[in-house]
Parts: C-alpha cells; structure tokens; sequence
C-alpha cells in the first residue's frame, strides 16, 4: 500500500539511514523500534511527508490518507474541546451544511424545469447517496466514545481547551486522528500523556478499528499487544521481523551473537594480516607477499555490530542506614485547591522494603500526594516520615536541578563512590550518554537527556526510601530495563507513580489506585490489579469520577462495605412508588437499545458472512466487492452504537445502586 523505496537521511553529512526499502501493507500492525537517535520520528515525518529525505522515494496510491501524531506540536486555543474534535468530520459537516443550503434554495424556488434547478436535484441527490454511505448521523456518538475512551468525561466536551495542560490536548488531537480513521496511522510516542485505562482503550482500538499503524513506542506491553511486526533501525540499516516485540528480541539476540562472532573472525583476520605486514615490511624478499596482504587489507569491509544490548548491566545503589520499620504514615491526610478537593481522607502505612505504585488518571492525585510527603505543599491531615529515612526524589522537574556548567561525565562522577566510580562509563553508555556524549556540557542537553542524567545522579546516592514520579517518560526500552533491576535490587522502600504497565510488573506488590477523591488500595501486582478494574471497565472509571470523598479500601473492605451499604428492604420500601417506576423505565429503554444494537450487529454479521461464502466460491462482480465494503462499514459503525448503549446502561445501572 505505501513504499519507501532506497530512503536515505543524512544530517550535516552524517548518515542517518541509508538505502531503506521496505512496505507498508493494507492493516499491518508495524513496531518502530531502535535507539534514541536511530531515526524513528524521522522515518515517521518523511512518511507522512512532513519531510524530505536525502535520497529515494515514498510512494502510495492516489487518496491513501495518513494520520501523523508527533512527540511535540502547537495546539490552538480558541474552541471547546467538542467543537475541536468535530473538525475530524470537517468533510461531512462542509457537506451536512451543502445539503442544508440547497435543501432551503429549492424550497423557495418554483422554476422547477429549469436547468439550474434540476443542477441543484442532481447535487442533493449525490450529496445525501455520500451521506448515507458513510452514517455520518453517527459522528456524535463516535465522538463520545473515543472521547471518554481517551479519559475526558462529559462535562468536559463544553470545556475550553485552554483550560487543558498539554497532555490532555494532546489526547485532543489524538482523538481527531482516530476519528478521521485514516488507511495509515503514523503514532509517536503515543502513550506518553495517557494513564493505563486510556492505553488499554487505545491498545483495543487500534487492534479492532485502526487499518495500518505504525507506531513508536517505550511501552512494551503496548506494542506487543498492539503490533505483529517489528521493524528496527540499526546502524544505519533496517531489520524487518514479521513478529512481535517479544519475539524480536529473541530473533536480534540471535542476530547480534551471528555478528560478533562475525566480527571476531574478522578482527583476528585484520590482526593477523597486519602481523605479516609488520614482520616482513622491511624485507626485500617478501616485498611482494607484503603488498599483497596490503591490499587484501584495504578491500575488507568492516563487519558491523548493532548496538550492544545494556539491559544485562547490573545497577546497585550503594548502601544507605536502615529505617525504621515503617518509613510512612498517613493519616487522614487530604489536599484541596481552593473549593476543588483533590482527595482526602487519606489513610495508610509503608512498611520498610515494601514497593507500591500510584495510579490513576492524570490530575487525580498521584503526584500530589507525592509533593504532600516531600513537604513541598500544604495538606490537611497527619503525615510522618519514619525513623532514620533518607528519602531519593525523582520529581517530573528534577532535569532543572542539575548544574548546567558541568559535563554529564562530572556530575555523575561527583556523586558516584566506591566500586561503581570503575563503572560510569558503561552506565552513562546504558543511559544512552556513550562516547562524546559524555563530554557535553549538561547546559545543551534535550529535556529527556537532563531527566536521563538526572535519573542516573538518583541511582547513585546512598538512600533507603525512593519515590520515583514517572521516572520512564524518557527512557528506552532497554534503558528501562537497566533501571527496573536496579529498584528490584533496592532493599529500601520505594514508591512509583507510572502508567507503563511493564515497568511497573515483577516491581511492585501494591497498587494504590487514585480516582473521584478517593485512594484505594489494592493487594498484588499491576496485572493482578488490572484484572481486578477490567470486570467494570468505563462503567468503574465513570463512578470512581463522579464520585465524592476519599478512603482506602482493601478489596475485602470494599466487598464487605458495598454489602453492607445496600439499602435494607425496608429502606427500599421508602422510595416512592413512582421514583421506581421512573427508574425501572429508564432501565428497560437502555437495556432496548444494548437488544437492539446486538441485533442489528448480529444481522451485519450474518450478511458479511453470507457475501464471503459467495466470494470464496470466484463468483463475484464489482457490485457485490461493494455491497462487501458497504457492509463492514456498517457493522463496525453498529458496534460502534452497541458500544455506546451498553455504556449508557452500565452507567444507568451503577448510579441507581449507588442511590
């Protein structure tokens, strides 16, 4: 569907990558992978066209649509968050509003054998065939889904988007690309700025509605569900594996082993040649066999090596007193900003060793509760930091901290001791600080190098409790890797605030979960926790939303409490005869229209399998190629309507038991 034909990027006569062919085929589901400077965002732009290469081509069919979310981009201010996502259907509304127009132009007109008039009959007509082809009256409900699947709630459509940190617009802009629905989606970074429930939805999205995608990403747990095959750029080259992430890595071990034993044999032939030469160069006699092996020298093409898997270096903190045995407590510790309570009522305590996660969706506390326990914000409530607590900090700011005169070799090596001092080499080089880099001054560093520099000066000073607030947002994969043993070797206590579901699993062993005021806690690993959320899905997410007050529930507290806040039948008994009527019929209209979305799903299916069957028997014509497309689309739009009701309902179901 899309070919890049011998791409090649140089940068101030650096070559980038060299010679690339490969191609994007209709729904392929494409990982980008390689190391920070390989050129990924830069293989994105060019085939978005945002970009030129050096040399070679990319070419697609005439109206092939792409879908480019970038790392960074300027976002306008001057509309609601609903009227901004509405520009994805630009082409539908310009058209909505023709046949309104004509529509209105031919009811006060009475020339009706006139051939302008019957220009207008002609372009209504085709006007309302393209409508009816594409649902367009089903724009407003895929609107909502993706909006809520993206984490807004309702009443944030009507908002400014002004009123949005970066994150969240981006998360707007995300959302008017997958509603364009594009034939090729080009996905940097994408999870950068969304908390799990958001990647979960978007993971399902682009398995289920998404046609081609080519994605960018530090998450590994997403692009192994996500993608089914890795493309890596690597020293200049790519390397093509129709396998997931997982896999690949298994495959490039493999490769990597074949290229050093390669380059090896290789070393050992140049040494050996360069011995003879070195021996006879002055000998007359040999004068010829010399020449010979000079110019058999100079015809070697060197053997390169990818880049050296780092994953395997082995990080330790140095060691730090012990505390005492329980590094936190809280104690119906809460925060507001002025009349907006961010949570309260918060009550738990840290034992010493214990390494637990904050989650939750972004702006619901997490790094909140982290500046109350650094002390670097007023709260309500009782908070104490135990006996004998040295406490690292790594804050989402804590680039700006470093001193910009010194290299990043200096400022790693005026706080490393001991041992580790024979080692800041390689670890600056698994930090992606190898070679010359480690020289640069840390004042022309990028804001994800300063956070990498910062990272390391972190896991170099003697502490016994970490707080680690999204300490992966500018991490590699292998990067992150090196950081995860090094906290699972950590003997102190440790809390991280992430959304990166891989990180967090094999880490932790408890999950405090953040939402509608409250704080949860929830025994086990990240996966165990995810299982837990995944029985109530958006229906969960809405409730934990609107739901006022904070306090921290086991889940047997929480079965038990939901027990016994159930009304009693004398309780019920009280409602009105016609609050329950009213409930019972509004009930009985959602659960309609779940029956009747399942139905006309069921009826979309049945057709499409019926037109496969004659399409697998070679009996087919245009017509029947087009009732095909037809119809997908209208299944997947009717899905899309069952989606939508069967949350409606859930919602519905949820607030009446909570009343």
């Amino acid at each position: 569907m899309v070919s890049i034909n011998n791409l090649s990027v140089e940068f101030s006569a650096r070559p980038l990558f060299y010679d690339v062919s490969y191609v994007i085929n209709k729904n392929d589901k494409i990982a980008l992978v390689g190391k920070n400077g390989a050129g990924k965002s830069t293989m994105l732009k060019i085939i978005a066209g945002l970009q030129q290469p050096t040399s070679g081509t990319v070419s697609s069919p005439e109206g092939i649509t792409f879908g480019y979310l970038p790392q960074q981009m300027e976002i306008a201010d001057e509309t609601s968050v609903i009227n901004e996502v509405k520009k994805a259907f630009g082409e539908h509304l310009r058209r909505d509003a023709e046949i309104k127009e004509i529509t209105q132009l031919l009811s006060e007109r009475t020339d009706y054998d006139s051939e302008e008039y019957n220009s207008l009959i002609e372009r209504l007509e085709f006007l309302n065939e393209r409508a009816a082809m594409e649902e367009s009256d089903n724009m407003e409900a895929e609107i909502e889904r993706t909006l809520l699947g993206l984490g807004f709630m309702r009443e944030d459509f009507t908002r400014g988007t002004n009123e949005f940190s970066g994150g969240w617009r981006m998360r707007i802009e995300l959302a008017k690309i997958l509603l364009r629905r594009p034939d090729v989606l080009l996905l940097d970074e994408p999870t950068n700025h969304l908390d799990i429930e958001s990647i979960q939805w978007l993971e399902q999205f682009l398995q289920k509605k998404a046609k081609a995608v080519v994605l960018v990403s530090h998450d590994k747990a997403f692009i192994d569900n996500v993608t089914k095959r890795t493309i890596e750029i690597s020293c200049g080259r790519i390397y093509d594996y129709k396998v997931n992430y997982s896999q690949f890595l298994e495959l490039r071990k493999e490769r990597v082993e074949q290229q050093m034993r390669a380059y090896e044999n290789q070393q050992k032939q140049i040494a050996d040649i360069e011995d003879f030469i070195e021996r006879f160069r002055y000998k007359a006699t040999k004068a010829v066999q010399v020449q010979s092996r000079i110019k058999q020298l100079e015809k070697i093409v060197p053997i390169e090596v990818d880049e050296v898997d780092t994953s395997r270096l082995r990080l330790k903190f140095p060691p730090a007193p012990r505390s005492g045995d329980f590094p936190l407590i809280l104690d119906n510790v809460g925060k507001a900003y002025g009349s907006h309570q961010v949570f309260d009522g918060a009550t738990f305590t840290l034992r010493r060793g214990e390494k637990v996660a904050f989650v939750g969706k972004n702006g619901e506390g997490k790094s909140t509760l982290v500046k109350c326990i650094m002390n670097e914000i007023p709260f309500t409530g009782s908070l104490k930091i135990g006996h004998n607590v040295k406490i690292g900090y790594f804050a989402q700011n804590q680039a700006q901290l470093l001193d910009g005169e010194l290299t990043v070799f200096e400022t790693i090596d005026r706080v490393a001791v001991g041992d580790i001092r024979l080692k800041i080499r390689d670890i600056l080089g698994a930090f992606m600080f190898g070679g010359e880099a480690s020289d640069k001054k840390v004042k022309v560093l990028s804001g994800g190098e300063k956070t990498r520099l910062a990272m390391i000066k972190l896991l170099l000073e003697p502490v016994n409790f970490l707080i680690l607030d999204e300490p992966t947002n500018h991490l590699d994969i292998k990067t992150k890797e090196v950081l995860k043993n090094a906290i699972k070797a950590f003997e102190g206590t440790v809390v991280v605030v992430s959304h990166d579901r891989d990180f967090l699993d094999g880490l932790v062993e408890k999950v405090y979960e953040f939402g509608g005021g409250k704080v949860r806690e929830n025994l086990g690993g990240i996966y165990d926790f995810l299982r837990a959320r995944s029985l109530s899905s958006l229906q969960q997410l809405e409730k934990n939303r609107a739901t006022k007050g904070t306090e921290i529930l086991s889940p047997q507290v929480a079965s038990a409490k939901e027990t016994e806040n159930e009304p009693t039948p004398k309780e019920k008994a009280i409602l009105s005869y016609k609050e329950m009527k009213e409930r019972e019929k509004m009930l009985r209209k959602a659960r309609n229209e779940v029956e009747k979305a399942e139905k006309e799903v069921e009826a979309f299916d049945a057709k499409i399998a019926e037109i496969e069957e004659i399409l697998a028997s070679g009996s087919a014509d245009d017509k029947l190629f087009n009732d095909y497309a037809q119809a997908k689309k209208e299944a997947e739009m009717a899905m899309s309507r069952w989606e939508l009701a069967q949350i409606q309902l859930e919602e519905l179901q949820t607030k009446f038991s909570e009343e």
